[in-house]
């Protein structure tokens, strides 16, 4: 469930899965991890929808 908020976060925003993944939590794989079986702890996955939820909306979004 928490990676598809991510994955259409991303497609959303326009948001390389790289530069996600270095904001929210200093890793750069995150999104790679994730897509491939990584479960984040529950203060990181916490943290990563405080940021989508909390993120300004682009004017061009979908």
């Amino acid at each position: 469930m928490l990676l598809r908020l991510i994955e259409d976060f991303l497609r959303r925003t326009g948001m390389p899965w790289t530069k996600f993944g270095r904001i929210v939590a200093h890793d750069p794989r995150l999104v790679g991890d994730m897509r491939n079986g990584r479960s984040p702890r529950p203060d990181l996955a916490t943290r990563i929808e405080n940021y989508i939820n909390t993120y300004p909306e682009m004017p061009h979004a979908l």
